[in-house]
């Protein structure tokens, strides 16, 4: 069916990246989202299983901006 339809496979691992970043994208807090996908270690949580992307990027940017120039920054 994948092949078929010209779809990437994705194992049921992936979805724990997947969970890991959506928890992170969430603002849910490391710790949390550690527990949740049950680590061991929080650096486990956070350098593997958390992905950051552009729009987080951006945000983190116009947050920083803000502080520094004052007002909302987008």
């Amino acid at each position: 069916m994948i092949k078929d339809n010209g779809l990437r496979r994705i194992r049921l691992h992936d979805l724990r990246h997947t969970t890991g970043t959506m928890l992170k994208d969430l603002k849910v807090s490391p710790r949390d989202a550690k527990e949740i996908l049950g680590h061991a270690r929080i650096s486990v949580t956070m350098e593997i299983y958390t992905h950051g992307d552009q729009e987080s990027h951006r945000e983190a940017i116009g947050r920083i901006s803000g502080e520094l120039f004052g007002g909302a920054s987008e």
